[in-house]
């Protein structure tokens, strides 16, 4: 049995681990990074980067069928699923060689295989031990289930739904969290009927609720059925398909169900128990700081309660090792991290619903102005609808930020340093958002709620 010393010592390579690996071997200190399977974990190779691929393909598709609106002629013969599948790998595989690249340029040292905690400050890779100085905990989450209800044959995650080699005719969706529509929204692009059933009042339940309801309003109209507020009973698989039974009584047939239920954090077998390391259902417990109960270890990632988000996953990295290296890094909490679901339509959105501001700070203390699209000439020109929320406290700075529509996604990044700056809307006013761009829809919100709204009432 050999033995290797680090500075640090990475337990996966997924957008956490190798965030953390990157940043501390640009501090100095000497990395070792074990991964059992592919560098990129989760977010590269089986969720962010291919559905995102998936999504793009489907939007294209989307705008051959409708290309005559805007006075393009075209004909739209259908999807091709190997050419989609193409695509999505040629993708997944250059940013892979960018990420190996990038590791070995950096001096890390790569392990590969499946790492166990036998100690604070030690991992075991078959039969060699790696020791740091500090250990950081980055495995990572799987695509969970439901208590009684099993993956297999037509009763399939995310990650099979990626791999499918035809579109289905009819699918069922359990879940309507982000996962759930966005497969929601590439199949139904591709041609599929899509029913989701979510046990919750509404589609993306995370949301500020009046931006789930122009949601709900857009899904129906593009044709995607749902079930909000029952929950999901039983599924039953024959040679046609799968009838899901709800627990009012009603069915659902499809071809395939695509369980959607959220990620477990994957801590099981990996030794952390047995080595001390505090778990909540599965979760590692941490500090504000990211360290676990035992000194110099520390978790990252989807382990970590909380957001499940690969951003959240890089912020963390960095993090954890600019706190190991000695610079005190500021904590950005969960509440201020960006959000974007990229489904037809987006939704992105940062900080406090207008709910949680009134808890927070109470009814006669927040404001808010909901601006729509419909006013805004890029948002016209490229044919979608949606709005534009901000939340404020009274005389006070923008706590929230929530947005609907084609491309929303792209403004989150302005929404967010709005809100963790603590920025006014009087701040915001005085700025210049170029014209005609999506993004002066913040701007002529932030004009609303300093007092000043230009293209507004």
């Amino acid at each position: 049995m050999s033995e290797q010393n680090f500075d640090l010592v990475v337990l996966g390579g997924g957008s956490g681990g190798y965030a953390a690996a990157l940043r501390a071997s640009l501090l100095g200190l000497t990395v070792a990074l074990i991964e059992k399977d592919k560098l990129g974990g989760t977010c590269l190779h089986r969720g962010c980067i291919p559905t995102k691929a998936l999504l793009h393909s489907a939007e294209v598709a989307d705008a051959a069928r409708g290309a005559s609106k805007y006075g393009i002629s075209t004909t739209f013969d259908g999807v091709d699923i190997a050419g989609v599948t193409a695509y999505r790998e040629g993708i997944v595989s250059s940013k892979f060689k960018g990420l190996e690249g990038l590791i070995k340029a950096r001096k890390i040292t790569v392990i590969r295989g499946e790492g166990r905690l036998v100690s604070p400050t030690r991992v075991q890779v078959g039969d060699d031990v790696i020791e740091g100085k500090n250990v950081v905990l980055a495995t990572g989450s799987y695509a969970r289930s439901l208590p009684g209800l099993e993956i297999g044959g037509r009763v399939i995650t995310s990650e099979q739904a990626l791999e499918l080699d035809f579109v289905p005719k009819k699918v069922a969706i359990l879940g309507g969290g982000v996962i759930g529509v966005e497969f929601a929204s590439v199949w139904r692009s591709f041609g599929s009927e899509v029913t989701i059933i979510e046990a919750l009042p509404h589609l993306v339940p995370n949301e500020e609720e009046s931006i789930s309801k122009q949601f709900e309003r857009a899904f129906r109209k593009r044709g995607i059925e749902f079930s909000l507020g029952t929950r999901f009973q039983s599924v039953d698989q024959n040679d046609d398909g799968i009838v899901v039974t709800l627990e009012d009584g009603r069915k659902i047939e499809a071809e395939l169900l695509l369980v959607a239920v959220g990620r477990g954090p994957s801590t099981q077998g990996l030794g952390f128990e047995e080595v001390g390391v505090e778990i909540d259902r599965g979760f590692v417990i941490t500090n504000e700081r990211l360290e676990t109960n035992i000194p110099g270890l520390y978790a990252v990632g989807d382990i970590v309660p909380g957001l499940q988000l690969a951003h959240r996953g890089f912020q963390h990295g960095i993090f954890v090792a600019e706190e190991i290296a000695g610079l005190a890094p500021q904590i950005v909490d969960d509440v201020n991290i960006p959000k974007v679901t990229y489904s037809d339509p987006e939704v992105a959105s940062v900080g406090l619903t207008e709910a949680r501001a009134i808890a927070e700070y109470g009814q006669d203390r927040v404001t808010s102005y909901d601006y729509s699209l419909g006013g805004n000439g890029k948002s016209h020109i490229i044919g979608t609808t949606g709005s534009v929320k901000v939340v404020r406290v009274a005389d006070g700075p923008v706590v929230g930020i929530h947005m609907i529509g084609a491309r929303v996604g792209e403004l989150i990044g302005e929404a967010q340093l709005i809100v963790n700056w603590e920025a006014y809307p009087e701040d915001v006013a005085q700025l210049v958002h170029a014209h005609p761009t999506q993004n002066e829809a913040l701007g002529e919100a932030h004009l609303a709620l300093a007092g000043k709204p230009l293209h507004a009432l």
